[in-house]
C-alpha cells in the first residue's frame, strides 16, 4: 500500500499489455462474449488489426499480426467477491479454467492464442 504521507509521484505510469493474435475477430469473441469485456476502439474503423478491449481497470490491446507468434501472462488481481463472481461467469459460459499455484493459489484462464490470464485467489 502507498505511503499516504510521500508526495504525489512527478508523472502518471499508465500500461495497457499488448496480446498478439492470429486472428483478432476470434479473440474479440473470447474476450468480449467469453469474458465479459467490452470493446473501447477498433483501428480503421472496426476493420483494422488493432483493439483494446477493458472490463473495470483491466485495459488489453489486442493485436493481429502474422510476425508476431508470442504469448503473453496478465496477472489481473480482483477481490474475494469480485473472483468469486467471475468464477460463476466463467461456469456460466462454459470458458475453461484451471486452478494452479504461482506462488500462491491462482485461477488460470487461456486464450484462443495461448495468453494466459492469472487470477490470484485473495487472502
Amino acid at each position: 500500500m502507498a505511503d499516504p504521507t510521500a508526495p504525489p509521484p512527478i508523472h502518471r505510469w499508465y500500461s495497457r499489455p499488448v496480446l498478439f493474435v492470429a486472428d483478432l475477430r476470434r479473440a474479440l469473441a473470447f474476450y468480449v462474449e467469453g469474458l465479459g469485456f467490452q470493446k473501447n476502439w477498433h483501428s480503421e474503423d472496426g476493420h483494422g488489426t488493432v483493439c483494446q478491449v477493458s472490463r473495470s481497470e483491466c485495459e488489453i490491446i489486442l493485436c493481429q499480426d502474422p510476425e508476431r507468434r508470442d504469448r503473453s501472462r496478465l496477472f489481473v488481481e480482483l477481490t474475494a467477491d469480485g473472483l468469486r463472481a467471475f468464477h460463476r461467469e466463467l461456469a456460466e459460459r462454459a470458458i475453461p479454467h484451471t486452478a494452479t499455484w504461482w506462488g500462491y493459489d491462482t485461477t488460470q484462464v487461456d486464450d484462443p492464442d495461448g495468453n494466459e490470464l492469472f487470477f490470484p485467489v485473495p487472502d
